[in-house]
């Protein structure tokens, strides 16, 4: 079973220490954020550096407790981490001295009431699924990029979560890797109907992945627009989804909201000719 994911008027304030006279200061990172995430839906998130991508994502993991407004998986309030929720992020977070399959295993430790044995048939399994039986004796540093973030996803899938959250998991991989992956990704989350949250910079990953694609603006981060993606996944056979005239709608519409919020106002620039006048 996998969780329908509900954000109402979240907003998030932290308080930082000036540069120059070290007072505190409100800095408001979210505001009024309002986001509805079907069970079993695969959504991305893109914004502006900056705009608290990442803050909605600890949100939900539980990491962090909002300022205002409400949090909900499956009408229960978010208060803290669980089970049902796993993370992946940028960095592989691998244990150096354990194998792939005993760093799948670690998760399985932790969630309890499996047998040794157990625990074992389960890594497999997830090794199998993300393509890297062969590598399970293998340590972190006898492994690319590419295979240390599938392991990874491996690891978080393993105890079966409801909810997959992933902070820009491949961003650190080339190009060929990260398209290799998000192939792998979608195939997984077809298998296993996880709901998936997604943070990214990047647009066509964001398209590419996404089922729906929530937008946000600039700091403080709102979900500015969500825009629904409309491609034949079933249908595209060997053709490149990338390459289609609908992902390249879907990507322009993303883009231009993305500068929009880039160019300065008729007042901004004012206020800079006064300055340098």
């Amino acid at each position: 079973m996998s969780s329908r994911i509900q954000l109402s008027g979240v907003g998030q304030t932290f308080w930082v220490r000036g540069d120059e006279d070290k007072k505190l200061r409100e800095f408001v990172a979210l505001d009024g954020v309002d986001l509805d995430i079907a069970a079993g839906e695969f959504v991305t998130l893109v914004g502006p550096s900056g705009c608290g991508k990442s803050t909605i994502l600890d949100l939900v993991a539980g990491l962090a407790k909002p300022s205002a407004g409400t949090l909900t998986i499956d009408g229960a309030p978010i208060t803290g981490p669980g089970l049902d929720r796993s993370v992946v992020f940028q960095q592989y977070t691998l244990l150096p001295w354990r194998t792939a399959q005993a760093n799948i295993e670690l998760a399985l430790e932790a969630k309890g009431g499996l047998t040794r044995r157990e625990r074992a048939e389960r890594a497999s399994t997830y090794l199998d699924l993300v393509g890297l039986s062969e590598f399970a004796n293998r340590y972190p540093h006898e492994l690319s990029g590419g295979m240390k973030q599938r392991i990874a996803i491996a690891r978080s899938l393993s105890y079966e979560p409801e909810v997959l959250l992933m902070d820009e998991p491949f961003g650190a991989l080339d190009a060929q890797t990260r398209e290799r992956l998000q192939e792998e990704l979608l195939a997984i989350w077809e298998r296993t109907g996880t709901t998936v949250v997604f943070i990214t910079h990047d647009i066509d990953e964001a398209v590419f992945l996404g089922q729906r694609v929530a937008v946000m603006s600039a700091r403080p981060g709102r979900i500015r627009e969500v825009i629904a993606v409309d491609l034949d996944r079933e249908g595209a056979g060997e053709t490149d989804l990338r390459g289609t005239r609908q992902f390249a709608e879907c990507r322009h519409q993303i883009w231009s909201l993305l500068r929009e919020q880039q160019r300065p106002t008729l007042a901004q620039v004012g206020q800079e000719v006064h300055r340098v006048a």
